[in-house]
């Protein structure tokens, strides 16, 4: 199918597919006749490629949209097009795409530069890679280090519940509640409709967009029910729970209270943070965390959470008569499988 041109405002715009390979551009042309010379300038090009070999010729520009069109997540990509533009993917090489991060967030740290350039970067040639349409690659990517992420414990998270419910924001309160007991980030919580939540079965259906697009089914503790419940609102389906747009019109309320409260003033973030910390102090395995918590692997709550307690006297416990709730099922667990074995 030729490309077609269509007009925006003065200027003229080319899309259709090529030689298998779909295009849409600026041809930064406002006469009409100009604009196809372009066009048919680009038709040509597009079919020498196909003659010379599927990579031949694509640009960072090319990629993105069809990595885009096949539905994967758009994140960070629109700073990323910016810059590489009509960059040829097949003159890129690792190297480049690290020297290309810090031109691109000068000032960002490496977890950052991982994060918003190198990974996707990274995802947008190997899809296209998958499709034969130029060689995979694989980014080195910037040494992290790591710091310990402030957990909000219990005792914090009740005192900003009361604290809220004291200023009449009972729905603030709610939302601290709800992510320290399901582990969802502040965005997907406020992203949540009364559609999503089934408090008779004590769920709710969170919809994640990181890694990638994916749904888990979260259990929702009594105290989160009773504060959900709690919440004034006429349960329309479509209507927001918590009444936030996003993370930016929670932060002021947020920070308000934290100072009425006069508690340390923690990210919403934290609440996430103390849901895994809590789980793993309580002897909760990572496997176990990861998969009611919303994280995709154990590996990712080991590195993150596990740190290791600064109370010597934890090793007192190993000659503890009395077993926790959790060492109890384990030991019935394993009774069990003996007994099935003989």
């Amino acid at each position: 199918m030729p490309l077609k041109l269509y007009q925006r405002g003065r200027i003229w715009y080319c899309a259709g597919t090529v030689a298998g390979r779909r295009y849409r551009f600026s041809t930064g042309a406002t006469e009409k006749a100009h604009a196809q010379r372009i066009a048919a300038e680009a038709e040509h090009k597009a079919w020498q490629r196909r003659f010379d070999g599927p990579g031949a010729g694509l640009t960072m520009a090319q990629a993105m949209n069809a990595y885009l069109d096949a539905k994967r997540p758009e994140r960070f990509l629109l700073k990323l097009a910016e810059h590489f533009k009509d960059t040829l993917v097949e003159t890129l090489t690792a190297e480049s795409i690290r020297r290309d991060a810090r031109k691109i967030y000068p000032n960002a740290n490496p977890a950052t530069l991982n994060r918003q350039v190198i990974k996707p970067t990274q995802a947008v040639i190997n899809y296209c890679a998958d499709l034969g349409w130029c060689r995979r690659i694989s980014v080195k990517r910037y040494h992290e280090n790591p710091a310990i992420k402030t957990p909000a414990t219990l005792a914090w998270v009740r005192s900003f519940d009361a604290q809220a419910r004291n200023d009449g924001l009972p729905h603030l309160g709610a939302l601290c509640l709800f992510m320290f007991g399901t582990a969802a980030r502040v965005g997907e919580a406020c992203r949540l409709t009364w559609a999503d939540m089934d408090l008779s079965n004590a769920t709710a259906t969170i919809d994640l967009f990181k890694p990638e697009p994916w749904t888990r089914t979260a259990h929702l503790p009594p105290d989160v029910v009773a504060a959900l419940a709690n919440i004034p609102s006429n349960r329309n389906p479509d209507d927001l729970v918590f009444g936030y747009a996003g993370r930016g019109s929670v932060r002021g309320p947020w920070n308000n209270v934290c100072k009425r409260a006069k508690i340390e003033r923690l990210t919403p973030h934290c609440c996430r943070h103390g849901f895994a910390t809590t789980m793993l102090h309580k002897g909760f395995d990572p496997k176990t965390v990861a998969d009611r918590g919303g994280w995709k692997d154990a590996v990712t709550v080991l590195r993150t959470y596990a740190h290791a307690l600064k109370d010597r006297t934890v090793t007192d416990r190993l000659f503890d008569t009395e077993l926790t709730q959790v060492e109890a099922e384990n030991r019935v667990s394993i009774g069990n499988k003996r007994g099935k074995s003989t």
